[in-house]
């Protein structure tokens, strides 16, 4: 990857790799410590074990205690947090420019010193409980689990970030140790820090934590499957709504087909202007939120679209979706929605780099699964670069049978038209 002035790549021995840049005029920085593990690298007996280490990490080291960590950023303005995905994890935090020494230890510590005693584990494994519970209380959140099950059913994808009931409860202080020992090595680690910094300096504060690590080699993924299941799903539940997600083939991370993807979901169900708003909602008032998005990852990707609606009224929403899929492998898209949806992208991208956490996301998602960063400006010369002709070849793809169909709701299943 070319360095430039502002951004800077360093590999250390083991293969951490250090990613910073500098931007002028902040006052502040980010700073995130990526590991490529997600629930997608958990054993069958091991469902929810990412999240739960991400939650664990925050509950006491051998140098400071849980309320020591929460108390430690809170105290000079700053903020500190973690997020587990189905590839990634990642501990991060955002602080004035005098304080990134203070927030390089606390990482480091939470990373390297955490003591997992067992009644942090039992606390916190009921906290996690409670926020399955909570998950399962907002079907417009528990809908994608429900989608991504369907979809991948026999491969670690479909299986829910949170894990059970049950998986939480046979994870205990031996298997999480054995999970980091196994899933935490240097090759997977980036750690990436935009705003106002010195790169010479990030690496004095990282390389004393991170350069004695062993270069462990990470097992192999269990490859994703050729193709979607091809299921329905449906689950009961007494709700006033019925949720629905409909869902097709994807394209992953590193496919140049993302290009005109941005394009295509920006139209079909990206914003107010698009199809599936302006055709459910705004113009027969069926759904307060319909959407489309697209999810991918190293190897695999799936796209989707989504819709809230009444039970009375879901066949309709189903088969209007279904329309406008048909409608666009059939006819493409205008030149009208093709500038508007480039200008909206353009707009999201640049906008979203006023901020430093967006800067630092960007780096440390694009390093470790692209193993590069692409500018923005590469990146939007790339959707500028995206023809009327390119839309229906890319729906063709995507749009082509199996489909999924996740559906929650008092009623009994939908079936795809």
């Amino acid at each position: 990857m070319a360095q430039t002035a502002d951004i800077q790549l360093h590999t250390m021995t083991n293969g951490v790799r250090v990613i910073s840049e500098k931007i002028p005029g902040v006052k502040s920085c980010s700073i995130g410590i990526w590991v490529g593990t997600g629930s997608r690298m958990e054993q069958e007996k091991e469902q929810g074990i990412t999240h739960f280490i991400e939650h664990l990490l925050f509950k006491g080291t051998e140098r400071r205690s849980a309320r020591a960590i929460a108390e430690s950023l809170d105290s000079v303005g700053g903020q500190l947090n973690a997020f587990t995905a189905k590839e990634m994890t990642c501990y991060y935090a955002r602080v004035m420019e005098q304080h990134l020494p203070l927030a390089v230890d606390i990482l480091t510590d939470m990373l390297f010193h955490s003591t997992f005693e067992k009644d942090f584990l039992d606390k916190e494994r009921s906290v996690i409980k409670e926020e399955i519970s909570m998950y399962e209380d907002s079907p417009d959140e528990l809908i994608h689990d429900v989608f991504l099950t369907a979809a991948w059913p026999d491969n670690p994808l479909g299986t829910p970030i949170l894990g059970t009931y049950e998986s939480l409860d046979a994870i205990d202080r031996d298997m999480v140790l054995r999970y980091i020992q196994r899933q935490y090595v240097p090759a997977r680690i980036v750690i990436a820090c935009a705003g106002s910094l010195e790169h010479a300096r990030l690496l004095d504060l990282l390389i004393p934590a991170f350069e004695p690590m062993p270069p462990i080699e990470q097992p192999e993924l269990i490859p994703a499957p050729v193709a979607l299941s091809g299921k329905n799903i449906h689950l009961q539940k007494d709700i006033g709504q019925l949720q629905l997600c409909l869902g097709t083939n994807g394209i992953s991370a590193a496919d140049e087909r993302n290009y005109p993807l941005y394009i295509l979901n920006n139209v079909l169900g990206g914003g107010l202007s698009s199809r599936m708003v302006q055709t459910i909602r705004e113009e027969r008032g069926l759904a307060y939120s319909t959407y489309s998005f697209n999810s991918v990852f190293s190897d695999a990707g799936i796209f989707a679209m989504c819709a809230g609606t009444s039970p009375k009224s879901a066949e309709l929403v189903l088969s209007l979706i279904q329309q406008e899929m048909e409608a666009i492998l059939k006819e493409g898209i205008t030149k009208e929605e093709l500038e508007r949806a480039k200008e909206q992208v353009r707009g999201s991208l640049f906008m979203g780099l006023e901020s430093v956490s967006n800067r630092m996301n960007r780096l440390g998602r694009n390093l470790l699964l692209l193993d590069q960063v692409i500018s923005p400006e590469a990146t939007m010369e790339k959707v500028d670069q995206v023809t009327l002709a390119d839309i229906p070849v890319l729906a063709e793809y995507l749009f082509r049978e199996p489909h999924v169909l996740a559906t929650i709701g008092p009623q009994e299943e939908l079936k795809i038209l």
